[in-house]
């Protein structure tokens, strides 16, 4: 009797493991996001001018890092399997993170930081691999629900963060962070099933290519692509933005809750509000946008996003900061739910890792540039400066998308269909 098959991989399955455990790890990353700040400040730097500095570069460390490497990562995954990329991106976190809460200087905090970024990228291999085990024309649904993950993570986390920070000490928080990030990688493990098959060789860059050749080779897929490079130039904009806030927002609570005390879980409150919203605002102007166009979706979620931070810059109180982070919150997750489909769906089959690791790259510098720009403005011209830099950002997405976003996800679709057909066609020769 011959042995019975293994059963066919169900990409629904595999869809909600990733989606769970992807929404605790973002949660456990985002659990210390609230107090890094104040961290800095309890490892002995005084000065406020050189926390906000500090604390810019606590932010930026790990950015510049994955930066470099998300290519690498990407073009790995290819070659070898999306799961072990999750699985390496989680576990390297779990121990790095629990680390940074037994720093004692905020110079080997900004060290351990850096090699973080070096290792981890969760949101970028489980998109990678979501991409890869999901039919495309189911693309946008599972990136919404992706986002979903993500954003729901990034709102419990803060929170989370918040309340452990101000009751067992900013430390914890770390700890608490790599219990996260462990259980999520352990899931993945044990959970996600993945029927990779690796190029033929003839496929892969030739080793003895010149280094120059093989990244050519290699990033061909983005370079070739004016629709590609599009949505990566559009995306980097749309997240430098947001970005200028990270390293302030605590510090900009902190004055104007005139005295309120519990500034980790109120910093926590706003950056949890934000990401709600954004969960929402991800599945429900993603699936928008899958019906309409991508474009519209953009260019009235940066719009809204340009009046929201305006007014943001003239707050008085948490109250008032915690309504609008909500309205921009909405705004970026059908920002980046637009963004994340028009990209899955013009990824060419078996060359997504490389598209969704140039895209990790381009967010990460991003994230690096962000919190650099925004501490400089708020050091130099105060607080409510980065806001003003963050609508300056959110209003030149808006011109972009005009030239830059297809109008119609038919658009979107037709390359991506062609790139994809001639790919498949190329592995049965």
């Amino acid at each position: 009797m011959a042995p019975s098959s293994a059963p066919p991989i169900s990409w629904k399955r595999n869809l909600g493991v990733v989606w769970f455990t992807e929404l605790v790890a973002i949660a456990g990353f985002s659990v210390m996001s609230p107090i890094l700040p104040l961290y800095v400040r309890e490892l002995g730097v005084r000065d406020p001018r050189a926390v906000t500095l500090w604390a810019g570069a606590v932010f930026s460390a790990p950015a510049v890092t994955m930066a470099v490497v998300s290519p690498i990562w990407g073009a790995l995954s290819d070659r070898y399997g999306r799961k072990m990329m999750v699985e390496r991106a989680m576990f390297s976190g779990a121990v790095l993170i629990a680390l940074a809460g037994l720093v004692r200087s905020v110079e080997q905090l900004v060290v351990l930081r850096a090699i973080q970024g070096a290792l981890t990228g969760t949101i970028s291999a489980a998109t990678t691999l979501v991409a890869a085990t999901t039919p495309r024309d189911r693309a946008g649904y599972a990136q919404g629900l992706l986002q979903m993950a993500i954003y729901v993570g990034a709102s419990v986390g803060p929170l989370l963060g918040g309340v452990i920070a101000d009751e067992m000490g900013y430390r914890a928080t770390f700890w608490a962070t790599g219990l996260l990030l462990l259980v999520a990688g352990l899931g993945v493990l044990f959970l996600v099933r993945e029927d990779f098959q690796p190029p033929p060789p003839r496929l892969r860059p030739v080793i003895r290519l010149p280094l120059r050749q093989r990244i050519w080779t290699a990033l061909a897929p983005v370079l070739g692509s004016t629709l590609i490079l599009g949505q990566l130039a559009l995306g980097l904009v749309a997240r430098t933005g947001p970005r200028l806030l990270a390293a302030m927002m605590p510090l900009f609570v902190e004055s104007i809750a005139a005295g309120q005390g519990r500034i980790a879980s109120l910093s926590g409150l706003v950056s949890g509000v934000s990401a709600a919203a954004g969960a929402l605002g991800a599945v429900v102007l993603g699936r928008l946008g899958d019906r309409v166009g991508y474009r519209g979706i953009m260019i009235g979620c940066a719009l809204t996003s340009v009046g929201a931070y305006a007014a943001m810059a003239a707050v008085g109180s948490p109250a008032a900061l915690l309504l609008w982070q909500g309205l921009t919150g909405l705004a970026m997750g059908g920002i980046l739910a637009s963004l994340s489909a028009a990209l899955a769906v013009l990824a060419p089959v078996g060359q997504e890792g490389v598209i969704y690791g140039v895209n990790a790259s381009l967010t990460s510098v991003a994230n690096a540039a962000g919190p650099l720009m925004g501490s400089t403005l708020a050091v130099w011209l105060g607080l409510r400066a980065p806001f003003v830099g963050s609508a300056a950002f959110f209003a030149l997405s808006a011109l972009a998308a005009v030239r830059l976003m297809p109008s119609r996800p038919a658009e979107a679709v037709g390359p991506c269909r062609h790139s994809s057909a001639k790919q498949e066609v190329d592995l049965n020769e």
